[in-house]
């Protein structure tokens, strides 16, 4: 092979408090450039193995250290990934894709956050306890952590959704072992490199890189792993259900989504049309609550489309390391195929691709022709049943169809199989929450997007996930509760 001028960054596995080097590795590419930006450990049985022993020894100290130290120890990680915010985000923008500003401004600082909040609300939870006076009786509950976990994590937010899993998982005390996507590894290896300065002890967090199907699989069929939290695609989380079943593991999955958008006439489209552009392209559409179906009721139909299309043209794809970009590249090459596949069968369809793929034309800087670059694409005049309209695309692709009525909007929205995150736009209050109560979908934002409290269950309906993840979820799903009754 040539010399590479620069050599490639080889991450290795961390297990046990110490990095390990693996037998063979995958290469993981910069999608701004379609170069090979570092490799990664090509883990399997024997790696997963290795960091399940790991865990397991290490969960009976961790396990018995009282809240109040644990939190001490996620509070001094969360000060360390925050002092080194700027590099952990320029490291996510160049391994995923996204814009710097998207890194700076939101996945670094949630992931320190992730570990704050956890570090706080595991100090506030409280158990139940009733008398039964008849039979001298009093009974309580008491919650205890499972032992090890298993957690896998995406690559469109990777240290983001990465940490929105270990904060919970070790503030309960359990111990862990993560398997980041093997495209965005680069920022949970360098946060391993923090944990020791931390004082996590070793074996507590474990992470062990590599693909779905020979790391994932051995980590979720680990009979000493005894739960598992995931997020990724529905398809990945029925072989998970599948694989786990035998072991009667518990599982919180969080999946894909179709979300709606649902415009009525008296929508505020100042407010509208920006948010629902961010909802639409953030991140590169990348985002599981992302919106990719928005229903505008005829009224104003014709104007929205008009604003919509003109703002997103206004849109800048480039060199995600550049500031003044709003989007930045897609995370692979089959990921750009697969999004730009839809956007042909759409034009197949005779739906009208208004904007963006196969319309416009893309400018790129010198440096970044091979990346995987796709702008903002609206398509109007598609049909329901349309794949477009049905299937996650995942990408910086919108569909824009016209309603008539509540109820005709209620029904359509609910159509599809998804039922994660729903926006409503309007300025009439018992609509909004008439609305709302209808909709499928286990979030609903109301004239506005993504304005998350993490104290309130995240999670999907249908095949958008089981379970859910928040302050109280989180603890009920990473504990074991235990009722003792006590005779008096």
């Amino acid at each position: 092979r040539m010399a590479h001028s620069n050599p490639l960054l080889v991450l290795e596995n961390f297990i046990a408090g110490q990095f390990v080097p693996c037998s063979s590795y995958i290469d993981s590419y910069n999608p701004s450039t379609g170069d090979v930006y570092c490799r990664v450990p090509d883990s399997g049985r024997e790696e997963v193995e290795a960091a399940v022993k790991a865990a397991k020894a290490a969960f009976p100290i961790w396990s018995s250290k009282n809240p109040l130290e644990r939190s001490q120890i996620l509070n001094k990680l969360a000060d360390l990934i925050e002092h080194d915010l700027e590099a952990f985000a320029q490291a996510e923008s160049k391994d995923q894709g996204k814009t710097i500003t998207f890194a700076r401004t939101v996945d670094i600082p949630r992931a320190v956050y992730n570990f704050r909040f956890f570090a706080s609300s595991i100090l506030h939870h409280t158990t139940e306890c009733t008398e039964m006076a008849t039979m001298g009786c009093v009974h309580y509950t008491s919650r205890a952590p499972v032992g090890v976990a298993g957690l896998i994590s995406p690559w469109n937010l990777p240290l983001y959704l990465l940490t929105w899993k270990i904060a919970p998982a070790i503030a309960c005390g359990n111990t862990v072992v993560a398997k980041p996507s093997e495209m965005t590894s680069v920022t949970a290896w360098m946060m391993c490199k923090l944990l020791e300065k931390a004082g996590v002890p070793h074996g507590v967090v474990n992470i062990v890189f590599g693909t779905g199907p020979r790391a994932g699989e051995a980590l979720v069929c680990h009979p000493d792993v005894l739960l598992i939290s995931f997020t990724g695609s529905t398809m990945t989380a029925q072989r998970i259900m599948e694989k786990s079943a035998p072991h009667c593991k518990r599982l919180s999955l969080e999946l894909g989504g179709k979300n709606p958008a649902i415009v009525f006439d008296d929508a505020d489209l100042s407010q509208c049309i920006p948010t629902t552009l961010r909802s639409s392209f953030a991140n590169q559409g990348e985002i599981c609550l992302c919106t990719s179906r928005i229903f505008v009721q005829r009224g104003i139909y014709s104007e929205f489309l008009k604003k919509f299309v003109a703002e997103a043209k206004k849109w800048k794809v480039g060199n995600p390391s550049d500031p003044t970009v709003n989007m930045g590249a897609l995370i692979s090459k089959e990921h750009l195929e697969k999004a730009r596949n839809y956007v042909k069968k759409a034009q197949a369809e005779g739906a009208r691709v208004l904007c963006g793929e196969g319309v416009d034309s893309l400018t790129l800087p010198p440096g970044n022709q091979k990346g995987y670059f796709m702008l903002p694409t609206v398509i109007a005049e598609v049909k329901d049943e349309s794949c477009c309209m049905q299937e996650e695309i995942f990408g910086p692709v919108t569909c824009v169809v016209a309603f008539d009525t509540e109820e005709e909007v209620i029904e359509r929205a609910n159509s599809v199989k998804y039922g994660l995150a729903a926006t409503v736009w309007s300025s009439n209050v018992g609509r909004v929450h008439r609305v709302a109560q209808r909709l499928q979908s286990g979030l609903v934002w109301t004239n506005c997007w993504l304005v998350r409290d993490l104290n309130l269950p995240f999670g999907g309906m249908k095949a958008s996930g089981i379970g859910r993840e928040g302050a109280k979820d989180s603890y009920e799903f990473f504990t074991e509760v235990k009722t003792i009754t006590i005779k008096h």
